[in-house]
């Protein structure tokens, strides 16, 4: 009889911590010692996105290299999508008692990065942000309340309702505004073609809904912002950002000339000096 209770308190811790596993809203690879570094990556892309970046750092830091679920082959969660990320990293940080952690997070990473920065002012080294900024909605919709991006509205229902082929060809088109590097477009529309569709409509909705322009004075970590160029122009970019850093007391930002949204595609040895400068001891 023993034996048998024995069996049975084993599955059932077994299969707690199986359930506890798939719920984890992202995987994680770690590699490199030294100081922690979370890397965050962009909208749909997975921590492949940071090899380069990563074959930098991991000879002077620990790279704990995030890949977000609903991309590449890590599961989906159930919405909200990024909120719930949130409070995994957050986890994530206190299970493996990381001690002031930098952040390094490209576009939705980078926004990420700023959400726990201004929540935890005192738990951060430093943030690198990477074409990032804290309000993509007050961007992208300037004439629309945040609280006012609902998830059930005839975009997401079209976006949702797309056939796989006219999904692809969305997907190409993307790419080939966030790159000017050719020979990179095709891994970006494999890792869009890839993505969930429900976590592709719906977690996008949740970075539109987020707003951290006003929480921004919270932020005690110095902050360096590398920032593209392409389409817009210099000017009408370093616009953009100042009003969405008002409240940033203290940052610094370059701007990567003809690079796109994947800096590090387009300007890798500049994006590499940047990187190494920002994290030199």
């Amino acid at each position: 009889m023993n034996h048998i209770k024995i069996l049975v308190t084993a599955f059932l811790l077994a299969s707690v911590s199986l359930l506890n596993a798939q719920q984890e809203p992202f995987s994680v690879e770690v590699v490199g010692k030294g100081d922690p570094i979370l890397l965050f990556p962009g909208f749909t892309c997975t921590g492949e996105v940071w090899a380069e970046t990563v074959d930098q750092l991991k000879k002077t830091h620990e790279c704990h290299i995030f890949t977000f679920a609903g991309f590449g082959n890590t599961p989906a969660v159930e919405k909200p999508w990024l909120p719930k990320i949130k409070k995994g990293v957050e986890q994530y940080i206190k299970v493996n008692k990381l001690l002031k952690p930098a952040l390094l997070g490209h576009s939705v990473g980078g926004a990420l990065a700023l959400w726990l920065a201004a929540d935890h002012p005192d738990d951060y080294s430093q943030l690198v942000l990477v074409d990032a900024i804290p309000s993509t909605g007050a961007l992208m919709m300037p004439n629309v309340k945040n609280e006012d991006i609902s998830y059930d509205n005839p975009y997401n229902t079209q976006m949702l309702n797309m056939s796989d082929e006219e999904f692809k060809g969305m997907a190409v088109q993307m790419a080939a505004g966030m790159t000017l590097n050719q020979d990179k477009r095709g891994q970006l529309e494999k890792w869009i073609i890839m993505a969930d569709r429900k976590t592709y409509v719906y977690g996008f909705t949740d970075l539109l809904k987020l707003d951290l322009r006003d929480q921004l004075d919270k932020i005690k970590a110095p902050v360096t912002i590398l920032a593209a160029t392409e389409p817009y122009g210099k000017e009408t970019v370093a616009k953009n950002y100042k009003a969405q850093y008002t409240k940033l007391a203290d940052y610094k930002i370059f701007f990567a000339d003809h690079a796109a949204h994947f800096i590090m595609y387009d300007r890798p040895a500049w994006f590499s000096e940047k990187i190494k400068q920002a994290f030199a001891k």
